[in-house]
Formats: structure tokens, sequence, C-alpha cells
């Protein structure tokens, strides 16, 4: 059964076939949506390009979500090539590296409003400009982390604009609700993406998380693909402003249990 057969879906964070952005597209792939992405510049688009091609996708455009003017254009190209839009997915964050090792109390002013305006405003923005595409029972979806909730060693700048970006996650949800168009959040698990590779100690985190989530195991793109099919289907008509963990359950955990005796 195809869950999302007839739906326009748009995906912007493409960065390669390791990204979760990249999962979703697969997932919706194969769940009969029609599909356009999007990438962030020159240096990626070799990258997201070929990909593309190898599902048949004919809508690929380049977009910097710092650019209201980009983000409009991209919308214009969108309706003219899909008419009305059924799903929109933001996959993009960003963060200067230097922000993501040492004390965030160093966090430079730069590199906080960097974080926010990439991470956070873009979701904020691409709804807005997309807002009159949207067809009633539309889903808004992005991608947050645990590290919104609790301290991650060196998440950092980005631990906060996750923490913002799911605040507007829930204000985008009471906003769009009348409209009938849902707004969520999936919060997946750590997974070695390029975004990931730019956390300081991600590596070593990443091999202790299986010993600790309930489930032992680790987190897939396919994973969150599932996931976003479901957020982005008719299954979830009446889910909202919710964010839901992809993470083998770890985010119920208060204390290790392999603690060594003293």
């Amino acid at each position: 059964m195809k869950l999302l057969e007839g739906k326009n879906a748009l995906v912007f964070g493409l960065a390669n076939k390791r990204s979760i952005a990249w999962g979703i597209t697969q997932a919706f792939h194969e769940h009969g949506a029609n599909i356009g992405i999007s990438y962030a510049g020159e240096v990626l688009k070799k990258r997201a390009v070929p990909l593309a091609d190898s599902l048949g996708i004919d809508f690929v455009e380049s977009c910097d979500v710092s650019s209201d003017e980009q983000i409009a254009q991209v919308a214009e190209k969108a309706k003219a090539h899909f008419g009305e839009i059924d799903i929109i997915v933001h996959a993009i964050a960003f963060a200067n590296r230097d922000e993501l090792t040492g004390p965030y109390y160093d966090t430079s002013r730069e590199g906080f409003r960097m974080a926010m305006d990439i991470s956070v405003y873009s979701f904020v923005r691409l709804s807005h400009a997309f807002q009159p595409l949207l067809r009633k029972g539309a889903s808004l979806m992005t991608l947050t982390y645990y590290g919104a909730e609790k301290v991650v060693p060196s998440y950092n700048v980005m631990g906060v604009a996750k923490a913002a970006l799911e605040a507007s996650t829930r204000y985008m949800a009471r906003d769009f609700g009348p409209q009938g168009i849902r707004v969520n959040a999936i919060s997946a698990g750590p997974i070695r993406t390029l975004a990931a590779a730019g956390v300081g100690g991600f590596k070593a985190m990443h091999r202790k998380f299986v010993d600790m989530a309930p489930l032992r195991q680790e987190i897939t793109i396919e994973d969150v693909g599932g996931t976003a099919v479901y957020l982005a289907s008719d299954l979830s008509a009446k889910t909202t402003g919710e964010v839901i963990y992809v993470d083998s359950g770890y985010n119920i955990i208060g204390i290790p249990e392999n603690f060594d005796d003293d």
C-alpha cells in the first residue's frame, strides 16, 4: 500500500546518500509521492543531482535558506511545477565547526546568529513562503535532536537552536491548525551524517548510544524515513505540534545502568 500516492512533497536539505533527507526522500518515493528536492549551493549539487536522477526526480533546486529572495524563487518554481504542495520537509541545520567544541559560553555573536537563522528561522520562512501553496491536510516537518532537551557535550549552540526549532514547531502548529495543516518534528538518535561529523566527540557518543538505548539498536536514515512517511500521510491526520522520537528509546533513560562499582 502506497501511503503518499498523489501527494506532492518537497525535501529541503539533501546533502549526500548518508543524509537523513535522503532516507526520507527514498521512503517518500517508495510510497508514491511526487518529490522535489533542494540542496545548499554548488558544492552539494554534484551529490544531490545524481541522487535525484536515480529516483527520476526532475525538480531539483539550489536554495540558500538565509536568503528570503531565494526561498521565494523556489516557491514560485514549485508552484509552476507542482501547483499545490502536500508535504514540506525541513532537514537543514548549520553551525560553524568551532562553535561545536569547548564551552557553550564561548559562542560568538555571529555564530549564534547564523545557527539560529539557518537552523530555525529557515523553517519559519519556508513555511511562510509556501503557505499559499499548501493543501488542506498538508504536513510540515523538521528534524531535531535530544540536545534540545538535555545537555549533550559539544552540541553547544546547536542544542539551543534545536530547542528554538521545537518551540517554533509548536507555535506554527497552533497557527496552521485552523487551515488543517500539521507541523511536527522528528527527533532522531545519533546517525553518522555529514552534519554529525562536525560535533566534537560524536564518534564516542555514537558508540555508547547502543549500550544505553532500550532497544540496543542503532538508528538509520531508513528508520527516520519510515516515521516521516507516517507524519506525511493521512495516518497522522490528528497529530500536530509534536516531537516524535526515533532513537531506540534513548530519551527515556535517566541514568545508565552500566556504572562501575567504586
